[in-house]
């Protein structure tokens, strides 16, 4: 199953093809946690058509609620459904065609029907009478674009999906220009030479709604090839990603759950790996409460890491002369491990 997905994602990436659309009810269900760490703040969508992204309809609609000092969303001129296939509105200071790349900004949301609630209602209203409010872009969208780097300077907080092919540059960005985010992104990632030292060293964590499977809008004409990966609803086409994590540097309590441990160590029960020393733990429930030393351990258990429990020690891949080792037990090979030592 994980490598029919890898194989998805190169396709996407060789193709041009790297739209894939969060569903509203996800979003929800992750951002729900972090409503006061929004309070003032200044949210980028760098990688969001507002036509398209729910990321967009999310924060428009809660602006009030969330008390935003200001959303900013740019599109990107090569996305397949750019204001193609929900043109909710015509938005004044934008060509009618829709397609091309443009910055929507918002600085406030009134009440424009006085039914005591903000809505899409209220903010298509914005949008049709406000002229400020949408303008073309210069460029073409693209995050990595001189115009894109400008607004993302601006923000201080960054909230969207990005292209999973260019994860790894992606986050190079946030952490060059310093910026807090929340971001989602395959669960894979977590083993990226360049981000697992993030992971390490404590500097980007998972949110809450980790694992499990999630489902992305994407364009009719995206092939997949695996029956049980595709569903079509209401002439809407969705791809099903796997495990899917948030991956974040906001504040996330749930890290901070002490777990207790009431499992207790034996040398028949935990074997030591045959090719480094440390013993293997295959379930977070299993961690032994009095062993000092080295386990490894899947790397779901990211999910249920508590930093003040526990230090990340490595990755088994980064652990050989070469840069990349399996961990075997009898000669038996392993899913990929994370290192990690109790703190005393």
């Amino acid at each position: 199953m994980a490598k029919s997905l890898n194989r998805n994602l190169h396709r996407a990436k060789g193709a041009g093809k790297d739209e894939f659309y969060t569903q509203l009810v996800d979003i929800e269900k992750e951002l729900k946690h972090y409503k006061e760490q929004f309070r003032d703040k200044v949210v980028y969508c760098n990688c969001d058509d507002p036509f398209e992204s729910n990321f967009f309809k999310y924060f428009a609609s809660n602006f009030n609620a969330l008390k935003l000092k200001r959303l900013i969303t740019t599109s990107y001129v090569k996305s397949p459904i750019v204001g193609g296939q929900l043109p909710l509105f015509e938005v004044e200071g934008l060509k009618p065609s829709g397609k091309e790349p443009f910055k929507i900004e918002i600085t406030e949301v009134p009440d424009a029907d006085k039914d005591g609630a903000i809505n899409l209602d209220d903010v298509e209203h914005l949008l049709k009478h406000n002229k400020n409010t949408a303008t073309p872009l210069k460029g073409n969208g693209d995050f990595r674009s001189d115009e894109c780097i400008e607004l993302l300077k601006q923000a201080d907080i960054v909230v969207t999906n990005p292209p999973f092919s260019l994860f790894r540059e992606y986050v190079a960005q946030l952490i060059e220009y310093k910026k807090k985010f929340l971001i989602l992104g395959q669960q894979g990632a977590i083993i990226y030479k360049e981000f697992f030292p993030l992971i390490k060293d404590n500097e980007v964590w998972l949110g809450y709604d980790n694992g499990g499977t999630k489902w992305f809008q994407v364009p009719m004409d995206y092939d997949i090839p695996t029956e049980s990966r595709k569903k079509i609803v209401n002439g809407v086409k969705y791809f099903s990603m796997g495990s899917v994590n948030w991956y974040t540097n906001l504040y996330v309590s749930k890290r901070h759950t002490e777990f207790t441990l009431y499992k207790k160590y034996s040398t028949k029960e935990y074997s030591k790996y045959d090719n480094y020393n440390a013993i293997n733990v295959n379930r977070f429930i299993d961690i032994p409460r009095d062993y000092n030393g080295v386990m490894g351990v899947p790397i779901t258990f990211l999910d249920k890491h508590n930093p003040d429990q526990f230090e990340i020690i490595g990755l088994d891949r980064y652990t050989g002369k070469n840069g990349d080792k399996d961990f075997t037990i009898n000669g038996k090979l392993l899913f990929r491990r994370l290192l990690i030592r109790k703190k005393k």
